[in-house]
């Protein structure tokens, strides 16, 4: 059973940095050809994908985030995290890792885990 979990600050201050790991358990980060990647839906707008990292450690980014994320890999915590730069309160979401399957759709989800950007 492949299990995700999201951790990190749930309050983060406007023009700091988000920073948020998601832990994955019953399936290494690296096995072919499954892709890690972040989700947010900020309060009352739809899901917005943001980026992903594959199996082979490259990464992949929503055009309009790319300026501000990165997405990198521990490997041997099994662990990947996202980054997001220069945070303003429209980043206020629930953020969200989730596995992309061979047809690079969302198989496995964490719940999410709530960020306000806030003073």
């Amino acid at each position: 059973q492949v299990q995700l979990q999201e951790s990190g600050p749930g309050l983060v201050k406007p023009s700091q940095t988000l920073s948020l790991t998601c832990t994955v358990s019953g399936e290494s980060i690296t096995t072919r050809y499954y892709y890690w990647s972040w989700t947010r839906q900020p309060p009352g707008k739809g899901l917005e994908w943001m980026g992903a990292i594959a199996y082979t450690g490259s990464t992949h980014y929503s055009p309009s985030l790319k300026s501000r994320t990165s997405i990198s890999r521990d490997t041997s915590k099994n662990q990947f995290t996202l980054q997001l730069r220069s945070v303003t309160p429209e980043d206020t979401a629930v953020y969200h890792c989730a596995r992309l399957n061979k047809l690079r759709i969302g198989d496995y989800w964490g719940q999410g885990t709530q960020v306000t950007v806030s003073s």
